[in-house]
């Protein structure tokens, strides 16, 4: 789930060049690609076979769909190096240096805070409730060995009994903690928004809309 990536761009005229390391979510890509390839599929079929509107319905729905898959499933990233966290989700890019984020929430989703309270979701680190479930059935079971061993319970090491999603939120705390501190971890959190997901999908939304009503 962790690949290094380019080099990120300087951000300042006092700030080091520091490797990237991408977070992104294996299913997510495995769903996108199947996604798009069965959408391309259908769609050759009815733009070059079909007849009457089915071409045109085809081409919105196409317009519409394919910019969402890729937003949902090839899109989101989650990017981290020395100086900042940046947040890929569907529809925006947040780029939050690590002396504005004040922590990681863990629940039903994964989540960046910051100092004024906001939180943002990390949509390529997804929560698997049932990898945490099987994690902390491990860790029990690897208590009672040390306890049965020994003669009491030890605390065993949380690295191998961790969900992969949850050490991944551990380990982006720990170099938020060694880093917010840093010169060049300051800043103010951006915002921008996907305009590239969003202008195809609402182009193909109205024209699908336009063809059904005109029936």
């Amino acid at each position: 789930m962790t690949t290094p990536d380019q080099p990120s761009p300087v951000q300042g005229p006092t700030q080091s060049v520091s490797p990237d390391r991408v977070h992104r979510s294996p299913s997510a890509l495995v769903a996108g690609v199947l996604l798009l390839g069965i959408a391309a599929w259908l769609g050759a079929d009815a733009l070059f076979v079909g007849h009457g509107r089915t071409p045109w319905l085809a081409l919105a729905a196409l317009l519409l769909a394919v910019p969402l898959v890729i937003a949902f499933t090839l899109r989101p990233a989650v990017l981290a190096n020395d100086h900042r966290l940046r947040v890929r989700n569907p529809f925006r890019i947040i780029v939050l240096p690590w002396g504005t984020v004040a922590g990681f929430r863990s629940g039903y989703s994964n989540e960046v805070v910051v100092e004024s309270g906001t939180k943002y979701q990390l949509w390529a680190v997804p929560v698997s409730l049932r990898a945490r479930k099987r994690a902390n059935r491990a860790r029990l079971r690897q208590n009672r060995e040390a306890g049965g061993a020994g003669g009491r319970t030890s605390l065993v090491p949380s690295g191998p009994t961790r969900a992969q999603t949850d050490q991944i939120m551990d380990d982006l705390d720990r170099l938020r903690e060694a880093r917010a501190e840093a010169v060049t971890s300051q800043g103010e959190v951006t915002v921008k928004w996907a305009y590239e997901i969003m202008a195809p999908a609402a182009a193909g939304a109205v024209l699908l809309a336009i063809l059904l009503a005109v029936g």
